[in-house]
């Protein structure tokens, strides 16, 4: 990993992840863009891999993530930014839960302890968060000292869409939102523009897409002796948003506030504008017992620390899969909908929203695992 110049570099080849070294920047590009760089387990483990090198390497004092893209954009020659992450690969879950092939309990432990080390790391991480950030993306950018995002960036939690729930630390960091804004973006998955992931405190800079080259250049460029001129070049060329952390508008925040799903949908359903009751039929198509997982997910993350809610996390996702296995799983059927077959036609089970009782719910939140043999149980908060 030597020093390259990065002016006129466009990543090529089948490299899933491309992983460089530049002045005092550790580089990471995901490199799949044909499936919006949806993460592998050889990417979670590529990108841990690099990060546990340079943590104490003294040569690097910042690192620097962004996606590459299919098609070229005005501004963004193919092959730079365009795309960040759309999330995991969910085929790869459908195909291996079909399989029971104990790789896909490796990805979520290992995904995890990845998102726990973003968030730990004593070097900044800047996330170039062009084009979707989505779920598993999410997970890579939320920990990251500075969070950019352009006019393109498509952000959101969609996983209640495909009988899932907003892992990668979704509970922590969408229940640290203001307000109930993390119950709107858990339960519904809407998508999201830069102002409002500013607004929600879930990115931190907003840039033209077509400055992001010329930025990353700069910063690939950059010697620093310390990590007091790192964090000076970072305070001068990325400062953070001025503006403060905003609520949902008023009829929205009221009906998130509601204690349980039900009168939560009611509420939209009930409101006199449009917008609330569009979010209102967006929720009647989400997984039913999911949304009411989601839910509980998000408020008992909002008292938890970062690693506590991994783990939390962790054992949801197991019993994603585990309780009801195989095609059954909520989540089998889910991605098999969206994804697979594409009919986008899922047979929830419960069907509706009235139908999931709090003894369908408490499972998910059971571990399988005593403390002491929890695959997490090695995340530590400081």
């Amino acid at each position: 990993m030597g020093n390259a110049d990065m002016t006129e570099q466009v990543p090529t080849g089948k490299s899933e992840l491309i992983v460089e070294h530049s002045a005092s920047a550790g580089l990471i590009t995901l490199n799949r863009p044909k499936a919006l760089n949806a993460l592998s387990l050889a990417m979670v483990r590529g990108i841990t891999a690099a990060l546990m090198q340079w943590r104490d390497d003294d040569s690097v004092q910042i690192v620097a993530l962004r996606g590459t893209n299919k098609v070229g954009r005005p501004g963004s020659p193919e092959g730079l930014f365009g795309g960040f992450c759309a999330g995991g690969d969910i085929r790869f879950f459908h195909q291996a839960a079909l399989a029971n092939d104990p790789s896909l309990e490796d990805f979520f432990t290992e995904e995890y302890t990845l998102n726990h080390l973003i968030h730990s790391y004593p070097k900044p991480i800047v996330a170039f968060m062009d084009g979707v950030v989505m779920g598993g993306g999410m997970g890579l950018c939320q920990g990251a000292r500075v969070r950019i995002v352009t006019e393109h960036t498509k952000m959101a939690m969609p996983e209640t869409n495909i009988g899932l729930f907003p892992d990668v630390g979704g509970g922590y960091f969408l229940s640290r939102c203001p307000g109930h804004v993390g119950e709107y973006l858990a339960l519904s998955g809407d998508v999201i523009g830069a102002e409002d992931a500013i607004a929600y405190g879930l990115a931190d800079v907003q840039r033209r897409a077509a400055e992001l080259p010329a930025l990353w250049n700069r910063l690939t460029s950059q010697t620093f002796v310390d990590a007091a001129q790192t964090e000076a070049w970072l305070a001068q060329h990325l400062p953070g948003a001025a503006r403060p952390a905003q609520l949902l508008d008023e009829a929205m925040e009221a009906a998130f506030s509601k204690a349980t799903v039900l009168e939560i949908v009611t509420t939209l359903e009930c409101a006199r504008d449009a917008w609330s009751r569009m979010v209102a039929v967006t929720l009647r198509k989400r997984s039913p017992l999911m949304l009411h997982v989601a839910l509980e997910q998000v408020r008992l993350a909002r008292h938890m620390a970062l690693a506590d809610d991994l783990r939390m996390e962790r054992d949801m996702v197991h019993r994603c899969f585990h309780l009801r296995p195989g095609a059954a799983s909520e989540t089998v059927e889910g991605i098999r909908a969206l994804a697979i077959d594409k009919d986008h036609q899922p047979r929830w089970k419960p069907e509706r929203i009235e139908a999931v009782t709090p003894e369908m719910v408490s499972p998910f939140f059971d571990s399988p695992w005593s403390p002491q043999n929890h695959p997490l149980t090695h995340l530590q908060d400081t």
